[in-house]
């Protein structure tokens, strides 16, 4: 600390996103890396993914683990690097560890599952480099029309989400010699919101005794737990702070109501400031200044570093801020940095990747918590498991017409049904399109709908997409027996309330394909229960479980 400037300090507030790849060393890309380790000397990096199309990249783990130990040799002080981790590492890398989402751990009823998941990603992210996982979600998921949380959050119910937010903790924390930072998410809760705070600010309507009940509920656990930081919400909580003040940026939430209140110690973390909650209203600069000011020790991605230091310099010149301010935070992110062992080795073996990233345990126990979470909800005529494949028509509903989730679906049905017929469908088909193959669907027997419906940043919504709803009420309309299978948003029933036959995988992953293929063909029990409620559809706890044929 007393070896650095008041530059450098303010500098290791700051968290930069990179994208995981080995980028030539004359490219842009690589100065701009260069820039923000050598010559700004900021204090982390954050793996996001690269998007390209509207398809979503994951990097290859060498190329991630290389450019990472490159970064660090040239770091003065060790790089902290971040991964949103929330679905093991696969949410960000090229692995064969396919963990599906929160809720589906939540269907399983299984806290094991959970404490599981945790180990297996502190040990993989510390094999690629990677020391702080911005993972669990402690949302609790109560309002259906949340674009944004949905099945990144174990549920709606709050005893329940604390239960697996801290069976995952306990996981990650058990890897005593290579620790991890862990990180609840995004306080003070953002699961009874119905905006992406990635398009703009989001509204908690709770008063303080439903968010005492509710919302902290799972944050104070995991802050008694020994959670090693907290990321704040770009939400607005009137009850906490004025309507128009996102969380980010308020005092009365970080310092007043996180540190004072519920004692928590640890790092406080902004969600992502370049997301249009913040940067809506606010410019780089002076979001970085409000939230250092309302309590937050790390910048997280600020859109533009250079100006984001240069203001919170300017804060301090003109008494906003103090350099005590700065220096508690600069403490806290300096011993996270000893705590995980930054001080004694901050480069990682590159040949013990393969040895460490996808063991066939994990693999399989990915399979297998896929398999436990399907949750059969209606089931009219004893629809599932399937009697007679070949005479039903299988529909795979994909959300994009590039992308790769449904493929495995669709690959599993034809080795079980050959001679089935199956259409693979993409939102851009036109009215036309759809119509023909809605005919051609009603000649069946019986039809399967497998939608793909993802949580996405910057979609504003979990609907389905295009021509789907109509198409959809149009193989109903027929008379025909309808199958709908939701991976991934989980309430796409309320849409659809009439449909024959309702199950949910709580998760697009490929695991929860093949899950969803399996109970179709009585392969597996069916055996989830609902951790939300679908209203005008099913309760909390709901499931059929018809045994595997």
């Amino acid at each position: 600390m007393r070896s650095l400037s008041l530059r450098e300090k303010v500098a290791q507030l700051i968290v930069v996103p990179f994208y995981g790849e080995a980028p030539h060393p004359e490219s842009l890309e690589y100065a701009t890396c260069l820039h923000w380790v050598r010559d700004l000397r900021i204090g982390g990096l954050a793996l996001v993914n690269r998007v390209q199309s509207g398809l979503v990249r994951h990097c290859e783990p060498h190329a991630l683990a290389a450019f990472l130990n490159r970064m660090q040799r040239i770091a003065r002080i060790p790089l902290l690097v971040a991964g949103d981790f929330e679905r093991g590492v696969s949410m960000r890398v090229s692995s064969q560890t396919l963990f599906p989402h929160a809720m589906a751990f939540a269907a399983t009823r299984d806290l094991s599952a959970s404490r599981y998941e945790g180990t297996a990603t502190a040990r993989q992210a510390r094999a690629l480099g990677v020391h702080w996982i911005l993972a669990p979600v402690a949302d609790v998921n109560n309002n259906p029309d949340n674009p944004i949380i949905n099945i990144r959050s174990y549920g709606e119910e709050p005893q329940e989400v604390t239960a697996h937010v801290k069976a995952f903790i306990e996981g990650a924390q058990s890897e005593s010699s290579q620790p991890v930072l862990t990180t609840v998410k995004h306080f003070p809760g953002h699961g009874d919101t119905a905006t992406d705070t990635h398009l703009g600010l989001a509204v908690l309507p709770a008063d303080r005794a439903r968010l005492e009940s509710t919302e902290l509920f799972p944050f104070r656990a995991a802050i008694r737990q020994g959670v090693d930081a907290v990321m704040s919400a770009h939400i607005a909580v009137p009850a906490l702070d004025a309507p128009e003040t996102p969380s980010t940026l308020s005092s009365a939430v970080l310092t007043g109501l996180l540190r004072n209140e519920l004692g928590f110690r640890g790092l406080i973390v902004t969600d992502a400031l370049d997301m249009q909650g913040v940067a809506n209203e606010w410019g780089p600069g002076e979001a970085a200044v409000k939230a250092l000011e309302a309590g937050a020790d790390v910048l997280l991605m600020p859109p533009k570093p250079d100006q984001a230091i240069d203001a919170v310099l300017n804060a301090v010149q003109q008494g906003r801020l103090t350099r005590q301010r700065i220096e508690q935070s600069v403490s806290r992110i300096l011993a996270a940095k000893i705590r995980v062992g930054l001080a004694r080795r901050r480069i990682v073996n590159l040949e013990q990747i393969a040895d460490l990233l996808d063991p066939p345990d994990a693999i399989q126990r990915a399979q297998q918590i896929a398999d436990r979470a399907v949750t059969l909800l209606r089931n009219g005529k004893d629809l599932v498991p399937l009697r007679d494949a070949a005479s039903t028509c299988f529909l795979v509903l994909t959300e994009n017409c590039c992308s790769t989730a449904g493929s495995s679906f669709a690959q599993e049905v034809r080795k079980r049904a050959p001679k089935a017929q199956l259409t693979v469908l993409n939102p851009q088909m036109s009215d036309v399109q759809l119509d023909q193959i809605a005919a051609q669907a009603a000649a069946c027997q019986a039809m399967v709908a497998a939608a793909f419906v993802s949580v996405a940043a910057y979609r504003g919504n979990v609907a389905l997409p295009g021509g789907y709803p109509k198409l959809l009420d149009s193989l109903i309309a027929s008379g025909r027996p309808v199958v709908l299978i939701a991976l991934g948003n989980p309430y796409l029933a309320r849409s659809f309330p009439t449909v024959s036959a309702y199950f949910a995988t709580y998760s697009t992953a490929p695991p929860s394909e093949l899950a969803a293929v399996k109970a179709l063909f009585g392969e597996i029990p069916i055996q989830g229960r609902l951790p939300i409620t679908i209203p005008g559809f099913a309760k909390y706890g709901d499931g059929i479980q018809p045994a595997a044929s």
